[in-house]
């Protein structure tokens, strides 16, 4: 049975957004899989910690992704 592990920063998607990606990758699993094993796929979508994820040795927190999500630069780490 697959196991589709999802890590995410907190506070970035909406339960909503978390319920669909959950959708969205089963039936993803499943298009390459075949229907039977929809009620077999599982699929994990867990929160890090803002701040404990990093990128390039910088660490990267909700705010950081929220920006990004806007189009605009994360704050400077080094500020």
């Amino acid at each position: 049975m697959p196991l589709v592990q999802v890590k995410v920063i907190e506070g970035v998607f909406s339960e909503a957004q978390k319920q669909e990606m959950i959708r969205k990758l089963t039936d993803a699993m499943v298009s390459i899989e075949g229907e039977n094993m929809r009620a077999v796929t599982w699929v994990v979508v867990e929160e890090v910690k803002s701040g404990s994820w990093g990128i390039a040795g910088n660490p990267l927190t909700t705010a950081d992704v929220q920006a990004l999500a806007a189009g605009q630069s994360p704050s400077d780490p080094a500020a």
